[in-house]
């Protein structure tokens, strides 16, 4: 459990907040029904549908956007004073020796992490195309759910439904999307900035607090 301790509660409090999300979504859904005199539905129909399902990728996906350029993003980009950066000097891919691949690796080292071929390149780039795929699975799937969710308000106020191709452009899918990348986005740059000044003892995501401002890629 202590070895395990932050991928759990994190994972715990997830779960928590999907329950609650499901919770009030569905008395939300409930209620929008009864307000355009459509009789409401069953909490397992609920979780079933297309409003429910929208509500949760459309989430998910501006997550994994985030993850996802900020491993490829700090590859090459600097900040000066935040531990959330590399060193100054450190930019780009950097050496075999630095990374421990190819004639490199460790005896203890991921199997694919000796191989100088194309697993070695995919294995070195493996966490950010994870976290890309997973973002335009999710994205997908968000514009999958949402012209159905879409579609079903435009029919209970009798207006002609769109195809999927039509509501990819329409102002309702890019106000679910930009809605949620801004909002992460700040959240980064807020979190790259805030550390070069700012302190919390003891957390990986800091500085030591007595590092000075100027101390760049530096964890406490």
């Amino acid at each position: 459990m202590r070895d395990n301790s932050l991928g759990l509660f994190f994972l715990a409090t997830f779960l928590l907040a999907l329950t609650g999300q499901t919770v009030a979504g569905y008395a939300e859904f409930d209620n929008q029904l009864v307000s355009d005199g459509v009789a409401p539905i069953g909490f397992a129909a609920y979780l079933a549908s297309s409003d429910f399902a929208v509500d949760v990728t459309e989430n998910w996906q501006s997550e994994y956007l985030q993850f996802f350029l900020y491993i490829f993003a700090t590859v090459w980009l600097l900040q000066r004073g935040s531990p959330e950066s590399k060193e100054l000097d450190k930019a780009g891919t950097e050496s075999d020796e630095d990374q421990m691949v190819g004639e490199h690796a460790r005896k203890d080292s991921p199997r694919w992490a000796a191989a100088t071929d194309w697993r070695g390149f995919v294995f070195s780039r493996s966490l950010g195309l994870v976290m890309g795929a997973i973002f335009l699975l999710s994205w997908l799937t968000q514009s999958v759910t949402g012209v159905a969710a879409y579609n079903e308000q435009q029919l209970r106020r009798l207006q002609a439904p769109s195809t999927w191709t039509e509501y990819l452009s329409s102002a309702d899918f890019w106000s679910r999307t930009l809605q949620n990348w801004q909002s992460e986005l700040l959240a980064v740059a807020s979190m790259a900035i805030f550390a070069i000044y700012l302190r919390q003892r003891g957390s990986p995501e800091s500085k030591p607090v007595g590092a000075p401002h100027s101390a760049t890629g530096v964890e406490g």
